[in-house]
């Protein structure tokens, strides 16, 4: 198993994303949704979702199907 960079979103959009995945049975993690929440920049920081190399093609499918 080897992760690959689906897509960097917003934080909240990131989760989004991974539950969307979720649904469709693609396991993602959402990497960075923690940085710098202290000092209030996390809203200009990308969340990156990461997926399994062997699901990506399915996942960015499943995005776009979704709109």
């Amino acid at each position: 198993m080897a992760l690959v960079e689906l897509g960097r979103f917003d934080r909240q959009e990131a989760y989004i994303v991974q539950t969307r995945l979720e649904t469709e049975g693609i396991m993602s993690f959402v990497f960075d949704a923690g940085t710098s929440i202290a000092d209030g920049s996390w809203l200009l920081i990308p969340v990156r979702v990461m997926v399994d190399d062997e699901d990506v093609e399915t996942a960015r499918a499943a995005l776009e199907a979704s709109g």
